[in-house]
């Protein structure tokens, strides 16, 4: 058995030791989960909240490449990414050394109290590489949340007025604010009402569970969205129409070509400012440095949070300038608001997109983890649908043969024999019936059809 991985004993300093390479292998030292992560399990029992619940059984030690290993010395393929967060591989030795570079000089001062360079450097490089030739300005956040928040806050400061509206399926954050934005209630809103009003849904084009082809849903969708718009609240009560260019929790939902166009063409006619949550799909993930980029849509307001940091916490709203310049001075802000540390990881994960091509990756992951799941649904009638862009593909689990009805038991059950045979894959989706799959863009071939071999062999048991 292997030893279990510990941390230093409280007070003690740790001398700073290079770790030896992880080696990018799937191995099983102990049954999943093995005696150190149960220990911890234990021990989080006592500690931690219960509306802290975990996905995973296994609790992580270190990271990098395509591997997750855990405190018991398993190796586990990595399908996640922290949530499409180590974009770039975890703990990235370029992102760590940037990182650590700008913590010997600074970890904190506020930038609202004093500024430094690495905050606008990095807005300047958003600014600069996002959607759009117009003048653009940035501000930095923490969080997904946060920017979508703030999102909200640029756009009703610039508009005068107060209405929102989301669609379907959307996930938007666990703030009040962004909470009455998401769609789902269990377990993201139920008992923590009530939301903030202004806040209108309207209906998504959700290909898969629409009746007709996908050019008829989006059709429709459209037509539900200009219904409540023009005849139920009025253009001129709307500040922005806020959508996810492919939704995230709600199951990786793939808007039909020439929707966003659209879309963002029924905002500029009204007067209402189009907001694109790139959140999670931002940051060369979908096979484009961002998802709008597929169907050349230009935002008025554009929020990042997850990859762009490499697992360091930080957010951005980038819009268009007088958007941006519309609050009053001191108006937006955050103590920990474009933390330096955050920044220069940030900066070295941009250039690492730019120059090792990962936009590229993206759509070669993505070419691997198509064609092998759609292979595996000529034979599996539980496969539903296989769908997405780049390294941003879901799986939804149906009943077989049933009128798609959803199998989140199924689904369920996957994600944790794939954990237990080491692999590590999340669900998602409005019904709780989706695997989808975020693999760092430094994960292997041969690792992408390990993991896959796992996937689709759980998927037929």
């Amino acid at each position: 058995m292997t030893e279990a991985h510990t941390l230093p004993a409280s007070g003690t300093q740790a001398a700073p030791t290079a770790l030896p390479p992880l080696e990018q292998t799937r191995h099983l030292a102990t049954e999943i989960p093995g005696p150190a992560s149960r220990e911890l399990s234990a021990r989080a029992t006592q500690a931690l909240p219960q509306g802290l619940g975990t996905a995973q059984q296994t609790w992580a030690y270190r990271a990098g490449g395509g591997i997750v290993e855990d405190v018991d010395g398993n190796r586990l393929i990595d399908l996640g990414s922290g949530i499409a967060t180590t974009t770039v591989g975890n703990a990235d030795p370029r992102v760590v050394a940037a990182a650590h570079e700008q913590a010997q000089r600074l970890t904190h001062t506020c930038f609202l109290n004093q500024p430094y360079e690495a905050y606008l450097a990095l807005c300047e490089k958003l600014s600069d590489i996002t959607p759009g030739d117009h003048a653009k300005r940035t501000a930095l956040f923490s969080t997904g949340a946060e920017a979508l928040e703030n999102a909200v806050k640029y756009a009703r400061a610039a508009t005068g007025k107060s209405g929102v509206v989301v669609f379907d399926h959307a996930f938007h954050g666990r703030t009040n604010m962004t909470m009455a934005m998401t769609a789902k209630n269990n377990p993201y809103k139920k008992s923590f009402g009530p939301f903030p009003g202004e806040v209108y849904r309207t209906p998504s084009p959700y290909s898969y569970r629409w009746a007709g082809t996908a050019q008829e849903a989006a059709d429709e969708a459209l037509a539900q969205l200009a219904l409540i718009v023009d005849a139920q609240v009025g253009p001129e009560n709307i500040a922005c129409i806020v959508l996810e260019p492919i939704q995230g929790e709600g199951g990786f939902i793939v808007p039909p070509e020439g929707f966003l166009p659209r879309l963002s063409e029924f905002c500029a006619d009204r007067g209402i400012l189009f907001v694109a949550d790139e959140v999670q799909t931002g940051i060369a993930r979908t096979g484009d440095m961002f998802a709008c980029e597929h169907e050349g849509v230009v935002p008025d307001l554009m929020t990042l949070a997850k990859g762009l940091g490499g697992g360091y916490p930080i957010a951005a709203v980038v819009g268009r300038a007088e958007v941006m310049d519309a609050p009053h001075r001191g108006g937006i802000g955050g103590t920990y608001a474009g933390n330096p540390v955050a920044c220069a990881a940030a900066l070295e994960v941009l250039r690492q997109c730019e120059e090792d091509n990962l936009p590229a990756r993206a759509r070669e992951i993505g070419e691997i983890l198509t064609s092998r799941l759609r292979e595996a649904a000529e034979s599996n009638p539980a496969i539903g649908d296989v769908r997405g862009r780049g390294a941003m593909i879901a799986v939804e689990v149906v009943v077989p043969g049933s009128d798609k009805t959803p199998d989140a038991a199924k689904v369920g059950a996957v994600a944790r024999a794939c954990e237990q045979n080491g692999v590590l894959v999340l669900t998602a989706g409005t019904y709780g019936n989706v695997l989808r799959f975020l693999p760092p863009l430094t994960i292997s071939d041969e690792l992408l059809h390990d993991a896959l071999d796992v996937v689709i062999q759980q998927l037929t048991v």
